[in-house]
């Protein structure tokens, strides 16, 4: 049989949009001579649809949808599987399910229903789906398929040392006599998945002697980054065929004859040979797409065209200038450079260098005449109380105000520019620098802004300024600040940060495995902990590392726990 790996786009909520892609991509495969086209987890409906399954009016449209592809098949010499928002047994706890359409020649050959339900990080779906309580092999022209939705794969009790959950939906599937296994994913990227992925699905394919073929989504869906990466896996454990990271992608296996290279034109669809497509093997390099390809998504899906940005001359900012360059051309890209009374002449120099270099627009806003106005006009109520940080927020909060208005004058989305370190610890600006639409960079750890910076001047020669790379950061709001003074250095900052953030390690811990000072790092955490306001109030942010602040990470804001 040759099955198409439907690799594609789409947009949460948008059913006609989503389903004039599905018929593209299908009619694609057919040309090229597939048999079965293969689209991902609730490919229709868009991953994930979160609060809009609650609407009735939505699953109706879903299922209407669902019957335009269904009609709309008969033209078709391929079958199709395409996951969609489904509706749920009389007498189910929750009204819809998370389900998958095998269909061929105008007719629903059979259903599948997502069996696991995860509700770890970013995952809520026991909220919103009703589980199936069993699941049978589809039979498609004479092919016994075992078709899992997702985490019904990420389970295997040969893999993980401790399985999540007690049913092995692909063990119960191929005990029913299937061929082969077919995986749709939306599975989000983060530095670990794609490896990940393919260790898990070889141990599979070799314990039980099958192939399996595993289809996920691409594209960028508010705070989540779909990296594509679809495969197939040989029964033997190695890669038959493979799709693009970060691109929509075609890719055709025969699952008798081995894989064939497709070369066919049509939606954002390119696919040279050979069918075994690498991409990004180095990850910062993927980091660097995945920003990219979050930021143009959610720019463009939300109804943007235009970005600006605060251009500092630091290497945060100018990180972000490059994200939204590659992202949707340097023409929609405007930095504003904001000098204050401390801003250092290297920083306007090293900014307006950088836009020369990208092509982008450059203009400066100085805000020493506002800041000047602002303290005149508070100098009465604050007499005899001493500066200190609030006068270095007002002129955060000045440039934040800036930005905001030249949005609105503009139509043009902001990006901030914190990134992660700086954003956990709370060295950021409520309505200051945190003013915008889109945290670009606030999954990414200082140090790792400057391994990205270094993969653009690789990607597109010196364009950012040496200078960028060497001096010290520094916010500059008081005479010779420099982060120094307030954080330790970046590299020990962020090896904390990884320990406590993302692998729940208590202060302690932590102390003892990198040989730090307690006190040193139990004020990291404590800053971690007292700042949650903040994050909680910030833009919504592009996730890359296993946990991101946002949706993936819940803590409450009033509470006193500190280990």
């Amino acid at each position: 049989m040759r099955v198409a790996l439907c690799q594609i786009n789409n947009t949460v909520g948008d059913l006609p949009g989503n389903t004039a892609l599905i018929l593209n991509f299908a009619r694609q495969a057919a040309d090229a001579g597939a048999d079965l086209a293969v689209f991902p987890e609730l490919a229709l409906n868009g991953y994930p649809p979160r609060d809009l399954v609650e609407k009735p009016s939505f699953l109706q449209h879903s299922l209407q949808a669902l019957r335009n592809i269904v009609e709309a098949s008969r033209s078709l010499p391929c079958g199709l599987i395409v996951g969609y928002v489904g509706q749920a047994p009389e007498g189910s706890i929750r009204h819809v399910t998370n389900s998958a359409a095998l269909i061929d020649n105008g007719r629903i050959l059979a259903t599948q229903t997502k069996m696991l339900l995860p509700t770890y990080d970013v995952f809520d779906e026991w909220r919103y789906f009703q589980a199936a309580e069993s699941q049978d092999v589809c039979t498609f022209r004479g092919t016994r398929i075992a078709l899992t939705i997702c985490e019904d794969a990420w389970n295997d009790k040969q893999f993980w040392e401790r399985r999540k959950y007690r049913k092995d939906p692909v063990e119960s599937l191929v005990q029913q006599g299937a061929d082969f296994v077919i995986s749709v994913n939306g599975s989000p990227y983060d530095t670990t998945k794609r490896a990940l992925r393919r260790q898990m699905f070889s141990a599979m394919a070799r314990r039980y002697g099958l192939t399996h073929i595993y289809c996920n989504m691409v594209g960028g869906n508010d705070q989540l980054v779909f990296d594509g990466s679809s495969f197939v896996m040989g029964a033997s454990g190695d890669v038959l065929a493979s799709a693009r990271s970060f691109a929509e992608d075609l890719v055709l296996f025969d699952t008798t004859q081995g894989q064939s290279p497709v070369s066919q034109g049509g939606h954002s669809v390119t696919v040279p040979p050979p069918a075994i497509r690498e991409s990004h093997p180095d990850e910062t390099s993927a980091v660097y797409e995945a920003l990219v390809l979050g930021t143009r998504d959610y720019i463009r899906k939300c109804g943007f065209k235009r970005v600006l940005l605060g251009l500092s001359g630091g290497i945060d900012s100018t990180l972000v200038a490059c994200v939204a360059v590659d992202a949707i051309g340097r023409e929609n890209v405007a930095g504003i450079a904001m000098p204050g009374p401390f801003s250092s002449d290297h920083s306007v120099a090293d900014a307006r260098s950088l836009a020369e270099n990208l092509g982008m627009r450059f203009d400066i806003v100085p805000i020493t005449g506002a800041y000047s106005s602002v303290l005149t006009g508070l100098e009465n109520i604050f007499a005899g109380a001493a500066q200190d940080v609030t006068e270095e927020n007002i002129q955060a909060r000045l440039r934040g105000l800036t930005l905001m208005a030249l949005s609105n004058k503009w139509g043009a989305l902001v990006l901030t520019t914190g990134n992660k370190s700086e954003i956990a610890v709370g060295y950021c600006t409520l309505y200051g620098d945190m003013c915008g639409g889109l945290a670009v960079i606030s999954d990414v750890p200082k140090t790792m802004v400057y391994d990205l910076c270094h993969e653009v001047n690789r990607r597109h020669g010196p364009v950012i300024p040496e200078n960028v790379f060497v001096k010290p950061p520094s916010a500059e709001l008081r005479p010779d600040q420099k982060d120094s003074d307030s954080l330790p250095e970046y590299p020990v900052l962020d090896r904390i940060l990884k320990a406590y953030v993302e692998e729940l390690k208590t202060p302690a811990q932590i102390a003892e495995e990198q040989q730090l000072p307690l006190p040193l790092v139990r004020d990291i955490a404590n800053k971690v902990d007292r700042n949650e306001y903040k994050r909680q109030q910030a833009a919504p942010g592009l996730k890359v590392t296993t946990k991101a602040f946002g949706m993936g990470r819940r803590f409450p804001i009033a509470q006193r726990f500190s280990e």
